[in-house]
């Protein structure tokens, strides 16, 4: 057994160096291959950790953990300033309470963006960057765990929101760098109930999320 765990931990540490050199790999390709060029493009990547506050019309309100990943295509109209889309894919849980009692709740959302970008560089390594703008998104997954029983997609539908975060990057190369991100989200419409539900009638919708996580830019 012990041999086992070695070798599993072993060809862990292998295969992250196999990635983590892949990628450079691909990074100092781009770089050279990119370098006398000016880009009109970036490709942003988002990953982050937060909660929101899911508020209901009809039942109480609880909190939710969020996990989120982002990749944004970004259009550079200048040096400063320019135009992402993408897709975001989200997954909130945590435990609530409504007429039916105590649950556990997962639900997963897919969003596409439209956003104005913001980069300004601090100096030759550190870049501040920021987004604002609008999204809307769809409910993909929706469980309720109750002690006796699991009800699916009780939520459907697609909504509206806006967005704005702000960070920080550090240029490793001219072309890909690494930093920090804090974003908050704020959905306008709420989602309603199906016609499948438990007997719920209500809409809800996520006050306030916020997240904080790593964001990785690549210049292409």
């Amino acid at each position: 057994m012990k041999n086992f765990q070695i070798y599993n931990i072993q060809k862990t540490k292998n295969t992250l160096k196999t990635l983590i050199l892949f990628s450079l790999f691909i990074t100092m390709n781009l770089s050279n291959a990119q370098e006398n060029k000016d880009s009109k493009f970036d490709i942003i990547a988002y990953g982050g950790i937060g909660y929101g506050a899911m508020d209901s019309e009809n039942e109480p309100s609880y909190n939710l953990n969020s996990n989120s990943i982002d990749i944004l295509l970004n259009y550079k109209l200048n040096e400063k300033f320019g135009i992402a889309t993408g897709i975001g894919m989200y997954q909130l849980s945590g435990n609530g309470f409504n007429s039916f009692g105590n649950f556990y709740q997962e639900r997963r959302l897919l969003k596409i963006p439209l956003l104005g970008t913001l980069k300004m560089n601090i100096s030759n390594r550190l870049t501040f960057t920021a987004n604002f703008g609008l999204f809307t998104q769809v409910i993909t997954k929706d469980t309720y765990e109750f002690l006796s029983s699991t009800h699916n997609d009780i939520y459907d539908g697609w909504n509206f929101g806006a967005q704005a975060g702000v960070g920080f990057i550090y240029n490793l190369t001219k072309k890909f760098g690494i930093g920090l991100q804090y974003m908050e989200r704020y959905e306008i419409n709420k989602f309603k109930t199906t016609n499948n539900n438990i007997g719920l009638s209500d809409s809800q919708l996520i006050n306030n999320r916020n997240s904080i996580g790593v964001l990785f830019m690549f210049t292409i």
